[in-house]
């Protein structure tokens, strides 16, 4: 069988990170990577992470290019990851390495294109890495991302409506933590793993959330 170093593609390119000719490279390499609706997804994430940017004053250029890369790794089958994640040498809870691989691709992406492309900045790499199972100190671009991926337009389950609704009015903390919630309880109701990172990082926002109340 073909391992993912076979299969994996990287186009050598020193462009400025946040021009649009290296956003256009890697979007165009991305197509290559994962399947039609993985990628008109990334687009989705990509656009959305936009207009979030600019409504919570992130980084425009950051936020586009993190939300197109976030799934960088969604092609690679569970068993690829897991390897992948052991031969880039990926920090990951062993519970999760070996009960839920289909989490790792944030932290190996993250990894991948660090390695590849250094002229990617930190807190993009983070964002990337971070979409999944979140993080107790999120940043601005750690949220946008993460809120990005849960509503782009192709996004349709009940509870988006309000999370689409809330943008600009709510914080971009609550609206991370309104995003959260839906998340953990759709894997909840159908009886799906949660992360135990992500149990740490609700508790963590949600005690926040109600300190902040309470005042």
């Amino acid at each position: 069988m073909m391992g993912w170093q076979e299969k994996d593609l990287f186009t050598l390119d020193d462009a400025d990170a946040l021009s649009d000719e290296f956003f256009r490279a890697r979007k165009d390499d991305l197509s290559r990577r994962v399947g039609k609706r993985r990628f008109r997804h990334s687009e989705g994430v990509s656009g959305t992470a936009v207009q979030l940017a600019r409504a919570y004053g992130a980084d425009v250029a950051k936020a586009r290019l993190a939300g197109i890369l976030h799934d960088w790794d969604k092609g690679y089958s569970d068993e690829e990851v897991t390897q992948r994640a052991r031969d880039l040498a990926v920090d990951v809870d062993p519970y999760v390495l070996e009960s839920m691989p289909k989490v790792l691709h944030g932290k190996t992406a993250a990894a991948a294109l660090a390695r590849s492309y250094p002229q990617i900045p930190a807190d993009v790499i983070q964002a990337v890495s971070r979409h999944t199972e979140g993080a107790c100190d999120m940043t601005d671009l750690d949220m946008v991302v993460y809120v990005a991926d849960a509503i782009e337009p192709g996004r349709d389950y009940p509870g988006v409506q309000e999370i689409r609704d809330a943008v600009g009015r709510a914080s971009l903390e609550e609206l991370f933590v309104m995003t959260m919630r839906e998340v953990l309880s759709s894997l909840v109701l159908r009886s799906n793993r949660v992360h135990p990172a992500s149990v740490n990082v609700w508790n963590r926002y949600i005690e926040r959330a109600r300190r902040a109340s309470a005042y």
